[in-house]
């Protein structure tokens, strides 16, 4: 009699190959020589390395000074591999030493890499890769401009490379602490060399491999995109554009005081861009308004696009229940976007991602509420920054004890592997029985 073979979902699996990364990496960061004090707590690395595999960037120390050399190399083979997903990486060894990848693997893929079929996978994950490191190499040289000036050849170098990867890959992980500890990007406020290549570098990432494909494939014929692509790029650009002029009206007097217009205007395009979901900040968090502390919030829930390395209920989810919403307003049984409807599977999705996502910060954030000194907008700050995989703080972090530590881990964890992957995680999906139950009626509104 045969054995069984144990096979997992696939959401099961590539929760489980975060799991086993974000463990290995704890364990190496604990190790004396990856810490600068040699004595990095268990729950410290976990942190660092969760942050960083789940490419948020929340961290419990300054990652230059906190960390040596070799666990600041750690911390960046996480992000590359988080940002890329490591199905993707074990598919491309696979390819590299000739071995079938089978169907099991394929829709494994398929859900890793936000692809809607089988078809086209493999192409579609040999063309991820050089496509990464191409952008990658290109912002690092870029950043070299300016770096190896302030730091020379060595450290320049190799700040700018690993700025590059971080902010392709949304993470929000820097070196400036060589300057002050968890300053980020604040000492190029006024850059524009800086602050546009990392932009760039940002949107790129967030955008998604299979709009990368799309992009790739069509080039500039707007009509032949995939639904899918005409809604990433049509909700990211009207999001750039109104946080950019909605940073510009509300820092001001605030986080932006006594800065000249052309210094507002190059501030607010990377506020409106790094919560989604990078994590560099060129101002001061904790100075912004109270409107733009809230846009920022948003923001971060929001986060980036399906399939890519950014966090957040996505893009597609906040278009599809806003282009619902519309259509339930204006008295219409179909939901449209560009000439196709939108199926009834689809929406309820969305309307799943989106009260799992809220219902999860709402409980983090009474928690941590109730056992920490913090207000109720630190708290907020944090549990969005931490569930979107931002890693923007107000500063708490750090100062934090262990079991909002361990939330903030959750949420990394969840937000990474998607929100509503990570409650089926918990959840067995059993056959409805086929029987017809009478409709129920509901007064709504």
């Amino acid at each position: 009699m045969k054995k069984r073979k144990l096979r997992l979902s696939p959401a099961r699996l590539i929760a489980l190959g975060f799991f086993i990364v974000i463990l290995v990496g704890a364990l190496l960061l604990t190790l004396p020589f990856a810490s600068a004090d040699g004595s990095a707590s268990f729950l410290d690395a976990l942190f660092t390395s969760t942050s960083a595999t789940c490419v948020t960037g929340l961290v419990v120390r300054d990652t230059f000074t906190g960390w040596t050399t070799f666990g600041q190399v750690v911390i960046l083979l996480l992000i590359q591999l988080g940002g890329l997903g490591f199905m993707t990486v074990i598919t491309l060894i696979s390819f590299a030493i000739g071995k079938r990848v089978g169907l099991y693997d394929r829709k494994v893929l398929m859900q890793s890499a936000g692809n809607f079929s089988l078809s086209g996978i493999g192409e579609l994950i040999r063309r991820i890769v050089p496509f990464t490191f191409v952008f990658e190499l290109l912002g690092a040289a870029l950043l070299a401009v300016r770096f190896v000036p302030d730091f020379g050849w060595g450290r320049g170098l190799y700040f700018s490379a690993f700025h590059a990867i971080s902010a392709f890959c949304n993470a929000g992980f820097d070196l400036m602490g060589v300057r002050t500890p968890y300053s980020s990007l604040t000492a190029y406020v006024n850059d524009p060399l800086v602050n546009l290549t990392v932009c760039v570098l940002i949107v790129v990432g967030g955008l998604g491999f299979l709009v990368w494909h799309d992009l790739a494939r069509n080039k500039l014929h707007w009509k032949r995109y995939q639904l899918h692509t005409k809604i990433v790029l049509s909700t990211t650009a009207l999001l750039i554009f109104a946080g950019w002029l909605l940073f510009f009206i509300f820092e001001r007097d605030a986080s932006m005081a006594g800065m000249t217009v052309p210094e507002r205007v190059l501030a607010s395009l990377f506020q409106s861009i790094t919560p989604r979901t990078a994590g560099f900040n060129t101002v001061d968090m904790a100075a912004l308004s109270e409107s733009g502390n809230l846009l920022t919030d948003i923001f971060m829930l929001i986060g980036g696009s399906p399939g890519s390395t950014a966090g957040g209920i996505k893009t597609t989810t906040v278009a599809v229940l806003v282009l619902s919403a519309i259509a339930s307003s204006c008295g219409r049984v179909r939901v449209k976007a560009f000439r196709y409807n939108i199926d009834r599977d689809t929406i309820r999705q969305a309307c799943s991602i989106l009260t799992i996502y809220l219902t999860m910060a709402i409980l983090a954030i009474l928690a941590i509420c109730a056992i920490e000194p913090v207000t109720l907008k630190q708290s907020m700050f944090e549990v969005n920054s931490a569930i979107g995989t931002v890693g923007l703080s107000m500063g708490i972090t750090p100062t934090l004890g262990i079991a909002s530590h361990i939330i903030l881990i959750l949420l990394m964890y969840a937000g990474r592997i998607g929100g509503l992957t990570f409650v089926l995680l918990f959840s067995e999906r059993r056959t409805e029985p086929p029987v017809d139950r009478p409709n129920g009626k509901i007064l709504l509104g």
